[in-house]
C-alpha cells in the first residue's frame, strides 16, 4: 500500500509541474516575453493545455469568473495535495 502511495505522490508531483509550468509560460505569452510566433514554446503550451483542460474545465466551471485571473490552477493543486495528504495518512 505504502509504494502505490508513493508511485500516486511522484504522478501528483509530475501533473504540478505540468501545471506549473503552463502557468508560466502562459504568463510569458500574456507579458510578451516570448512572442506567440515562437512554435517551440507554442507547440508545448498547446500540449500542456491539452492534457489539463479536461481535469480544469470542471473546476472552472465550479469558480466565479474572475477577469483575467485563473484560480483554477491553483485549486487543482490544492486538490491533489490534499488528496495525497489524506491517503498517505490512511497508508500510515
Amino acid at each position: 500500500m505504502i509504494a502505490f502511495i508513493q508511485i500516486l505522490g511522484m504522478l501528483i508531483n509530475a501533473f504540478v509541474m505540468l501545471i506549473i509550468i503552463q502557468f508560466v509560460i502562459g504568463l510569458l505569452f500574456a507579458f510578451n516575453v516570448i512572442n506567440t510566433s515562437n512554435q517551440f514554446l507554442a507547440q508545448v503550451y498547446q500540449s500542456i493545455n491539452s492534457l489539463l483542460d479536461p481535469v480544469l474545465a470542471p473546476i472552472r466551471r465550479i469558480l466565479p469568473q474572475t477577469g483575467a485571473l485563473d484560480f483554477s490552477p491553483l485549486v487543482l493543486i490544492l486538490a491533489l495535495n490534499a488528496i495525497l495528504i489524506v491517503l498517505s495518512n490512511v497508508a500510515y
